[in-house]
């Protein structure tokens, strides 16, 4: 006589599915596809085909449900009996069957069926969902990722309109908002577990750290700024009058680590000769950003992000073997900030101050010697700005100075705020080392970095941020950025296992008789 458990396994959950496949294969074949244009085939194909793909992941499911009754039948008629221990110690030796969520998926949204494991006065136990490793939420791992690549790179609105056209209705924008929060969450610990591979002692190690402002919402303000909002009273109701701030954006703090191998070079192959003579002579190639790491947040202080990025600088070169370059702009609280992380760890580092940002307080300086759009001032920057790279900084300042003392002090704001700025940074102006040495001497990977992580996504038009969102935007285009996104995740998704499974069984989800 069959086993009442046997009843179950004749059952084809695969039904459906070929019926859709054939039913496709119908429509291709018939006399009436002839007439259809390519794209017309190709929508027909991607409905029926996403269709078709859902049926067969519901049949699978339906199947293991199958299995997991089959197997709690033969252990009733056969025994011995199976039980599974929760966290809390409790054994669960009753079962239920009939359980059921709903997963939202990439080809649509499917029904789960399961056995719940109970005992008095404790809550369910369901190791079918363990062994899935299904997600807390309604949405599976791999609509949480689409939600991230999409997201990251435009707004949710299109995020969501982009899911929708490829998936179907099966996710909303706020919903979207919710994975890509929870997605960032294992983004630090996934870099302090990685092994980074060494450099030779040659190879410079560069790291160098900027903020840029991002439009928030009121509540997301620091405090400082809310109360700045708060006493705002604009001067015009609809533009705000010359040096007004809208009082609106909180800092976000970016770092990068990068290795350059030495590119030494002279002051002519950076900046043209006064009078644009240079000859046939190639300028010497500047040093190339190999490796970039980049990181960045929007909720810590910016002292976290420039601790995270001596972090990372070290795991590159534990012994601090290699030359230490840090290129900064000149801001004084970050200079700060960098000396005290570099002297806790006991590193010598080289600051080395923006060439650009340099050259843009010469030419600040040129309009208070030269007229409006003169030939003359350019050449009188170059000739500065060699003197600067060739480490002649003290007689640039003294001949600045002797130019300011002619100008009335009307025409002085310009020439005056140079040479306080090649004053106050002299000792992080030693170009001629940088450039012996093969350094980088331009923050220009930062502030592409600012580009691309934050204006490209973050100051699109009409965006107010609240800080969950930005900040867990903000690590994950820093991710996508450093080309670990693939790797990121599947470290995510086993953190996420860990913490949605693993931690709710005493001895794994395994039964046992």
């Amino acid at each position: 006589m069959q086993a009442p458990y046997d009843t179950d396994v004749t059952a084809d959950v695969f039904a459906e599915a070929r019926n859709t496949f054939n039913c496709l294969i119908g429509q291709l074949t018939a006399a009436a596809a002839a007439s259809l244009t390519h794209d017309q085939l190709e929508e027909t194909i991607v409905e029926q085909g996403r269709e078709l793909q859902r049926q067969l992941l519901q049949a699978h499911l339906d199947l293991r449900a199958l299995r997991e009754r089959q197997q709690v039948h033969r252990a009733r008629h056969d025994g011995p009996a199976l039980t599974v221990t929760g966290a809390d110690g409790v054994v669960r030796g009753r079962v239920e069957m009939g359980h059921h969520r709903l997963l939202a998926t990439v080809v649509g949204t499917v029904s789960i069926t399961r056995c719940a494991w109970r005992a008095p006065n404790a809550g369910n136990l369901y190791p079918a969902d363990a062994v899935l490793s299904l997600p807390a939420v309604r949405h599976s791992a791999g609509l949480a990722k689409l939600a991230v690549i999409e997201a990251v790179r435009g707004s949710f609105d299109t995020a969501h309109a982009a899911i929708t056209a490829r998936c179907g209705q099966v996710i909303g924008k706020r919903q979207i908002e919710q994975l890509v929060a929870e997605a960032a969450a294992d983004v630090d610990a996934f870099y302090a577990a990685q092994t980074l591979l060494p450099c030779t002692s040659c190879t410079v190690l560069a790291l160098s750290v900027d903020a840029k402002g991002v439009a928030m919402r009121p509540e997301a303000l620091r405090p400082a700024t809310a109360k700045a909002a708060a006493r705002a009273r604009a001067t015009f109701r609809t533009r705000l009058a010359s040096g007004e701030k809208a009082a609106r954006k909180r800092m976000a703090t970016l770092g990068v680590v990068y290795d350059a191998e030495p590119a030494p070079r002279r002051p002519h192959d950076v900046i043209a000769v006064p009078g644009g003579g240079g000859g046939q002579r190639r300028p010497r190639a500047r040093p190339r950003a190999q490796r970039k790491w980049l990181c960045g947040s929007i909720i810590t202080d910016p002292g976290t992000v420039i601790a995270k990025v001596f972090d990372h600088a070290e795991a590159r070169d534990p012994t601090h073997a290699r030359p230490w370059v840090v290129l900064v702009d000149g801001a004084r609280h970050q200079l700060g900030l960098i000396r005290a992380e570099a002297d806790r760890r006991g590193i010598a580092v080289h600051i080395v101050i923006d060439f650009v940002h340099v050259i843009e307080k010469l030419w600040a300086a040129a309009w208070s010697l030269h007229p409006p759009a003169a030939p003359a001032a350019e050449d009188w920057v170059a000739a500065h700005a060699l003197a600067l790279l060739a480490g002649h900084t003290d007689q640039v300042v003294t001949a600045l100075t002797a130019q300011a003392t002619a100008l009335p002090a009307r025409r002085r704001d310009g020439i005056d705020a140079c040479i306080r700025y090649l004053t106050n940074n002299a000792e992080h102006l030693r170009y001629d080392q940088a450039l012996e040495e093969g350094w980088p001497i331009a923050t220009d990977v930062i502030e592409g970095a600012c580009r691309h992580l934050i204006a490209d996504r973050f100051d699109l038009a009409g965006a107010r941020w609240g800080l969950t969102g930005a900040e867990a935007v903000l690590k994950l285009r820093a991710v996508t950025a450093n080309g670990h996104l693939d790797a990121y995740w599947n470290y995510h998704l086993a953190r996420q296992h860990e913490r949605v499974h693993q931690t709710r069984y005493q001895d794994g989800y395994a039964l046992t008789a």
